[in-house]
C-alpha cells in the first residue's frame, strides 16, 4: 500500500463483516486510524485484531444505528473522542436488507429499513460534518446500490432507501462542498459473500451472466473505490456515484 490515508482518521459504519470490513481494512492498510463499528462485539473485536496484527490502527465501538438521532450522535461523539478529536472520513455503510414484496411489507418493517438505511446515516452525517468543517475539511462516502437503477422484483423497499442515499450524496455535495467536505458514493453491484456457502453456485452469479465482468465482485473491489474517494487523488470529485458493478448497469447484458 502507498499510505494514501496516512495521518487520517475514519469512521466506517457496519464494518464488522463483508463490504464494511473490507473498507475498514483497506483504510487501515493505507495508514488511517479506523473506527470499526457495528452491533456485534465479537465480530468487531476480530476485525480490529486482524487490522492491528497487520500493523494498522483500529478501535471498535459498538453501535446500534436504529435511525434515532441520539444513536447517531452518540456514535459520532464516541468516535471523535477515540480518534483524538476529529473524524476526517465517514463511510455510511451500515444497512439492512429485508426484501418483502410491496404488498407484504408492514409498517414496522418499512420504518425499520428506512431508519437504519436512511435516517441513521442522515443524522450521523449531520453530527460529523461540523467537526470536519472546523478541522478544515473531510470526506464522506455513502453506499448506494446497483438496484436503484436496475430494478429487481421484491426489492422496492431496500432499493428506494439506496436511491435516497444516492440523492443525498448529490444534495450533501452541494451543501457541504463549499465548506470543504467532499461527498461521494460507491454503488456496488452483485458482491460475493465473504465465504463459500456450500457447493452450489451463488444465485448472484445468474445476475452477472453476460456482463463485461462475467461474474460477481468481491468486497475488496468496493474497498479500493472507497480508498480512492477518501484520498487526495479524488480531491476534485464531488457528488459522484461510482458504479463498481462489473458493468451491470452501464452495458447491455447479453444472456448466454
Amino acid at each position: 500500500m502507498s499510505g494514501r490515508l496516512r495521518n487520517k482518521t475514519a469512521l466506517v459504519t457496519g464494518s464488522t463483516s463483508n463490504i464494511g470490513q473490507a473498507i475498514a481494512e483497506a483504510f487501515a492498510a493505507e495508514g488511517a486510524h479506523v473506527i470499526v463499528s457495528g452491533r456485534n462485539r465479537e465480530r468487531g473485536a476480530r476485525v480490529v485484531e486482524g487490522i492491528r496484527a497487520s500493523g494498522g490502527r483500529a478501535d471498535f465501538l459498538v453501535a446500534d444505528l436504529d435511525g434515532s438521532a441520539e444513536a447517531s450522535q452518540d456514535l459520532a461523539a464516541r468516535a471523535r473522542e477515540t480518534l483524538g478529536g476529529r473524524i476526517d472520513i465517514l463511510v455510511n455503510n451500515a444497512g439492512i436488507y429485508p426484501a418483502p414484496a410491496t404488498t407484504a411489507t408492514d409498517e414496522k418493517t418499512f420504518d425499520e429499513v428506512y431508519g437504519v438505511n436512511v435516517k441513521a446515516p442522515f443524522f450521523l452525517t449531520a453530527a460529523v460534518v461540523p467537526g470536519m468543517t472546523q478541522a478544515g475539511g473531510g470526506a464522506i462516502i455513502n453506499l448506494g446500490s446497483w438496484i436503484t437503477r436496475m430494478a429487481v422484483p421484491v426489492a422496492a423497499l431496500y432499493s428506494s432507501t439506496k436511491g435516497a442515499m444516492e440523492t443525498l450524496t448529490r444534495a450533501w455535495a452541494a451543501e457541504f462542498g463549499p465548506l470543504g467536505v467532499r461527498v461521494n458514493a460507491v454503488s456496488p453491484g452483485v458482491i460475493a459473500p465473504p465465504a463459500p456457502e456450500g457447493g452450489e453456485p451463488h444465485p448472484g452469479e445468474v445476475m452477472m451472466k453476460g456482463t463485461p465482468a462475467g461474474g460477481m465482485g468481491t468486497p475488496d473491489a468496493i474497498a479500493h473505490a472507497a480508498v480512492w474517494l477518501a484520498s487526495d487523488e479524488a480531491a476534485f470529485v464531488h457528488g459522484t456515484v461510482v458504479d463498481v458493478d462489473g458493468g451491470r448497469t452501464s452495458v447491455a447484458v447479453i444472456a448466454a
